[in-house]
C-alpha cells in the first residue's frame, strides 16, 4: 500500500494510505488523547477529545476517524484545540460523580488523567441538573454505576462486537441517555456471561468487579479458619503491571512471597489443578473417540464460555467436557484429598482463588460445584483485587525476594502454565493425549499451530494413524462463528478449545486495566502470553502426566483418571438457559 505524505505540527510524516490522523500521529510519536476510541472495536468519534485542526477544514475534526490525504496539514495542540478539549472535559464532569478519592479507579482513570493533564480545576458547569441513575449490583461478578459513566460506548461495542452478546446498549435519548440493558433489566437478569470485557475497556469507575478483599482479610484474621490461596497461570504474567513493571514481566516468585506475607496458611498454584484437568480431560477425550462419544468435545475451563454455551448454544452442552475448571478442581481437591491428608474439617477451610477472570465469581456459585458438600471455592478474587490487598497491607512488592509455592498442590508443569494463553489448553492436552495414544515419547512438545492471538486457529495432527482435527477459539463472537459452522456441517473437528476472552486468560476481564492509549497500539495479549511460554520452556517438567504430585494423588486418592471417585470430585454438569 502506498504511503501518504502529510505534515503534523510542522513535521513531515509519511503514513500508509487509509490511515486516520490518529494513526499517522502515532507513527510520528505524537500523542493525541482519546476517550471513546478503541481500535477496530469502537471507532465512532463520539467523545471529541481527539479533535485536531486541519488546514482548510471548517471546524475541528475527530482524529480517530478522519482519514489522511496527500499534502494535509494538521495541528494537534493549538490554543483552539486545547480550549475545545478543556470544554469537553468540563461538560463531561458536569454530569459525572466526582467522588474520586473513594473510586476504585482513582489514580488509574483515563478521565481523571486527562483532567489533570488539562488542569480542569474550575466548576463552570457543576451546578446544573444531573442524569438520574441507580447502582446495579444484580450480577454475580460486577457493579455498574452509571453516575460515573461518560457514554463513551466502549462497553457496548466490546459486548456486541468482540463477544457477540450485546446485552447492554444506549437507552433513552438526549440528556437522559444511559447505558443499560433492555427494559431496564438488571445485568444479572440478562444472558450476560460475566466475562468482564466491558470492565476491562471502561475508562472510568463506572464498571468494576465486586470486591471481596474485606472478606479475605477477615478470613485471614480468623484463627478458626485455615485459609488457602491458589493463583491462576495468567495472574503471574500481569500482576506486576499494578506495581509499575512493564507489560510482559513475570512476577511468579514475588507473587508467592506477597501471598505468604499476607498470611495465607498455604500458597498453592492453580497450575497443579491445570495438570489435573489435563489428566481428566485427555482421558475423557480419548474415551469419546474410542467409544463413539459426542464429538467435537469442547473444553470447559472458561466459565464465561460455558455460560455462553448454556445461553446461546444449549443444544451443544453435551459437547462440553464434563471436567470442572482448574479453579474448581483445585478447590474440590483441597476440601477432599488435602483436608483428609492434613486432618482438617473442610468446613473450616477457606479456599481463595486469584484469577484473571471475573466470570470465576459466577462460577463458584454454580450448582454441582461442591464435592465435599460445601462450595469447592469460597472466594474468587481478580488480579486487580490481589494488587489492592498487597497495597493495603503495605508490602513493597517490587522489593520482595522470590519465593516458591507450597507443596504438594503448588507443583505445576510447563503444560499447565500455558493454560493462560489461547491455545494453551489444547497444546497441554495434546502433549498428554498423543503420548497416551502412541505410547511413545514426543520429540517436539511445541504445537505451534495452535499458538498466537488469532481469534480462530485450526490444525490437524496425525496421531497413531488417525487424523485428529482441532480448533482453538478465543472471544465469544469467534466462538459463535465457529460453532455455527460446526452445526451446519461446514466444519468438522474432534476437539475444540474455547476461551471466552480474546487472547485467552491473559486478557481476562479481571486483569490490570490498560489505558486505550496503550491498548490501541500494543499487543498486550502477546506480551503477557510470552511470559507463560517462557515459563513453560524453563520448566523441567513440561507434560501434565509427568507431574510427580499428580502421579501421587492418583496413586493415593483418585486411583486413575476417569475413576468413579475422580468423576464425583472433579467433574460437573451443565444447564440449558434461555436468552434474556
Amino acid at each position: 500500500m502506498a504511503n501518504v505524505n502529510i505534515k503534523i505540527n510542522g513535521i513531515d510524516v509519511s503514513a500508509p494510505a487509509g490511515s486516520t490522523i490518529l494513526e499517522a500521529a502515532r507513527l510520528a510519536n505524537i500523542d493525541i488523547p482519546t476517550l471513546c476510541f478503541l481500535k477496530e472495536i469502537n471507532e465512532i468519534g463520539a467523545c471529541r477529545i481527539c479533535v485536531v485542526e486541519v488546514k482548510g477544514a471548517r471546524s475541528l475534526v475527530a482524529s480517530c476517524v478522519y482519514p489522511i490525504n496527500e499534502g494535509m496539514e494538521i495541528w494537534t495542540n493549538t490554543p483552539k484545540v486545547i480550549e475545545s478539549r478543556k470544554k469537553t472535559l468540563k461538560l463531561i464532569l458536569s454530569n459525572h460523580n466526582r467522588k474520586c478519592l473513594s473510586c476504585v479507579r482513582s489514580g488509574d482513570c483515563e478521565l481523571q488523567k486527562l483532567c489533570h493533564d488539562y488542569k480542569i480545576d474550575d466548576e463552570t458547569f457543576y451546578d446544573g441538573e444531573k442524569t438520574e441513575s441507580e447502582i446495579d449490583t444484580s450480577a454475580a461478578h460486577m457493579i455498574r454505576d452509571n453516575s460515573k459513566c461518560i457514554l463513551c460506548r466502549r462497553c457496548v461495542a466490546v459486548c456486541a462486537k468482540t463477544q457477540g452478546i450485546g446485552v447492554i446498549g444506549a437507552n433513552e435519548r438526549g440528556f437522559k441517555t444511559n447505558i443499560g440493558s433492555a427494559f431496564d433489566m438488571g445485568l444479572g437478569e440478562t444472558s450476560c456471561v460475566s466475562c468482564g470485557q466491558c470492565i476491562a475497556v471502561c475508562p472510568t469507575g463506572a464498571l468494576a468487579e465486586k470486591d471481596y478483599t474485606d472478606e479475605v482479610f477477615a478470613a485471614l484474621a480468623d484463627p478458626e479458619k485455615y485459609v488457602i490461596v491458589q493463583t491462576a497461570p495468567a495472574v503471574r504474567a500481569a500482576l506486576g503491571e499494578e506495581f509499575g513493571l512493564p507489560i510482559g514481566t513475570s512476577v511468579q516468585g514475588k507473587m508467592a512471597a506477597a501471598l505468604r506475607k499476607l498470611g495465607f496458611d498455604k500458597v498453592f498454584d492453580t497450575n497443579f489443578a491445570a495438570d489435573l484437568t489435563i489428566m481428566e480431560e485427555a482421558n475423557e477425550f480419548l474415551g469419546r473417540v474410542k467409544n463413539g462419544g459426542v464429538l467435537p468435545m469442547i473444553t470447559s475451563c472458561s466459565p464465561g464460555w460455558v455460560k455462553y454455551c448454556e445461553h446461546y448454544f444449549p443444544d451443544m452442552t453435551e459437547n462440553l467436557s464434563t471436567c470442572k475448571s482448574p479453579q474448581q478442581m483445585f478447590g474440590a481437591t483441597c476440601k477432599t484429598y488435602f483436608a483428609e491428608k492434613m486432618g482438617i474439617d473442610p468446613k473450616n477451610m477457606v479456599v481463595v482463588s486469584v484469577m484473571p477472570c471475573t466470570a470465576k465469581k459466577f462460577e463458584i456459585g454454580r450448582d454441582d460445584q461442591n464435592a465435599a458438600g460445601i462450595a469447592d471455592v469460597d472466594i474468587a478474587l481478580t488480579t486487580r483485587e490481589l494488587a489492592r490487598m498487597i497495597k493495603r497491607a503495605g508490602l513493597d512488592f517490587n522489593a520482595l525476594a522470590d519465593e516458591e509455592f507450597d507443596l504438594p498442590l503448588g507443583l505445576g508443569t510447563g503444560a499447565a502454565v500455558i493454560f493462560g494463553a489461547t491455545g494453551g489448553v489444547m497444546e497441554a492436552a495434546l502433549r498428554t493425549a498423543v503420548e497416551t495414544l502412541t505410547g511413545e515419547e514426543l520429540k517436539e512438545l511445541n504445537f505451534t499451530a495452535v499458538r498466537g492471538t488469532e481469534g480462530i486457529k485450526e490444525a490437524t495432527y496425525n496421531v497413531a494413524g488417525m487424523d485428529v482435527k482441532v480448533a482453538v477459539v478465543s472471544g465469544l463472537a469467534n466462538a459463535r462463528e465457529l460453532l455455527n459452522k460446526v452445526k451446519s456441517g461446514e466444519a468438522d473437528y474432534h476437539f475444540i478449545e474455547i476461551m471466552g476472552c480474546p487472547g485467552g486468560c491473559v486478557n481476562g476481564g479481571g486483569q490490570p486495566q490498560v489505558p486505550a492509549s496503550v491498548r490501541n497500539f500494543t499487543d498486550v495479549r502477546a506480551l503477557r502470553a510470552k511470559v507463560l511460554y517462557d515459563l513453560d520452556e524453563a520448566n523441567s517438567i513440561r507434560k501434565s502426566h509427568e507431574n510427580p504430585a499428580i502421579k501421587e494423588i492418583y496413586a493415593e486418592f483418585f486411583g486413575e483418571p476417569g475413576s468413579e471417585k475422580a468423576h464425583h470430585i472433579l467433574h460437573t454438569s451443565y444447564v440449558k438457559r434461555s436468552i434474556n
